[in-house]
């Protein structure tokens, strides 16, 4: 027997560490919540408003339908797909001050996360903002082009404290100041 490695064995790929994430630095579907999950397919739902024009009404069945959505808080995409629906125009209201091109150069993805954390802001208020925001930081990276959560951090982050004040001032008052 020789000391080289069989073909078959040279062809693997290297083993992923087990730290929860993917090669891709993306979080491994077993270490999701189910809030996470329902978040990831309310931006698939919202991708198709905003892309194909579907009505909602016909995206959420088809959505439940997906692999994997039984993992998911049925009650939190129900909030998200109908909430982030009935309420864009309202929500883009907010965001449009805070972007530096027009809504058309926007991505899809990155306009339905900034929805997701417009939505939660303002209606979820059991999670906190700083959780609302790196959740949305996540999706855009998961899901976004290769900056797009860069972008969306800055858009949420001037939003959280006109939409979360007393939270993002007593997360404020915490923090230590540097000298």
């Amino acid at each position: 027997m020789s000391d080289t490695p069989s073909s078959s064995a040279a062809k693997r790929p290297p083993r992923q560490s087990r730290t929860g994430l993917t090669a891709t630095g993306a979080r491994k579907a077993a270490g999701k919540s189910n809030r996470t999950r329902a978040r990831e397919f309310a931006l698939q739902g919202l991708y198709q408003s905003l892309v194909g024009r579907n009505a909602v009404d016909d995206i959420d069945p088809f959505t439940r339908d997906l692999a994997g959505f039984n993992k998911a808080d049925a009650a939190h995409f129900d909030a998200l797909l109908h909430g982030c629906v009935e309420h864009g125009e309202a929500m883009d209201a907010l965001i449009a001050p805070l972007l530096d091109r027009p809504w058309g150069e926007i991505s899809p993805v990155e306009h339905a996360v900034m929805w997701i954390g417009v939505y939660e802001f303002q209606h979820c208020l059991d999670v906190p903002w700083r959780v609302v925001l790196n959740e949305c930081v996540e999706l855009a990276k998961e899901f976004g082009g290769t900056d797009g959560h860069k972008y969306v951090n800055g858009v949420l982050n001037g939003l959280a404290p006109s939409l979360r004040a007393a939270e993002v001032e007593a997360d404020k008052a915490k923090k230590p100041r540097k000298a």
